[in-house]
């Protein structure tokens, strides 16, 4: 049985939808981080940087979300390609979005969604980025289902924070790759099951 440490977030629901398409047991244990639990002793073992997710598999304590990925992916031999150009494919998108997808939209979340009108340059900044990353994934999506090849963890990688599209003040139905693939994605039952990890937050937000 796999422990997995998780909230609502982004990082977190790339791990639950992977260990739902997987089919893996596992048990949840909520860290609220809005009541800062992340900084729980019996947390820290586990995950030294205080972030979530984080697991522990046969013993084996994992942190940051990339590496738990890979770590299931490879136990399964699914998800993540063995051939070495399909398996470069697959890493490359997912450290763009543990880089750059991921990073810059958290700090949209912090200067767009959460502080609007703290501070216009940065909102003006992370505006210009987040539209700027989702071009890049538009263009990528183009004449193919998925971000890499075959369904993959990059795409489950990257879903999470497109889920929060709204978060980020961007209109999906301006990127149609985005949108069919995002669409597609939602639509699987793993993926809903996972986005509902730790709890029940209501559906997949889904453009009008």
């Amino acid at each position: 049985m796999i422990d997995l440490y998780t909230w609502t977030t982004p990082n977190g629901r790339k791990i639950s939808i992977l260990l739902e398409e997987l089919g893996l047991p596992y048990a949840v244990h909520a860290v609220d981080i809005g009541k800062e639990q992340q900084f729980d002793p019996d947390f820290l073992k586990v995950s030294p940087n205080n972030k979530i997710p984080a697991i522990v598999d046969d013993g084996l304590a994992v942190f940051e979300s990339g590496a738990i990925m890979i770590h299931l992916a490879e136990r399964e031999g699914r998800f993540l390609p063995t051939d070495p150009k399909a398996r470069a494919d697959v890493m490359q998108w997912l450290m763009w979005q543990m880089g750059g997808f991921g990073p810059m939209l958290g700090q949209a979340h912090v200067f767009i969604k959460n502080n609007k009108g703290l501070a216009p340059a940065a909102e003006e900044r992370f505006a210009k980025e987040a539209l700027r990353l989702y071009g890049v994934l538009d263009r990528q999506l183009e004449g193919q289902d998925f971000v890499a090849g075959d369904y993959s963890i990059a795409d489950m990688a990257i879903f999470p924070w497109a889920a929060r599209h709204d978060w980020h003040e961007v209109d999906l139905r301006q990127f149609p790759n985005v949108l069919r693939w995002y669409r597609a994605l939602a639509e699987r039952p793993a993926v809903q099951k996972g986005y509902q990890v730790p709890k029940d937050v209501g559906p997949i937000p889904m453009p009008e």
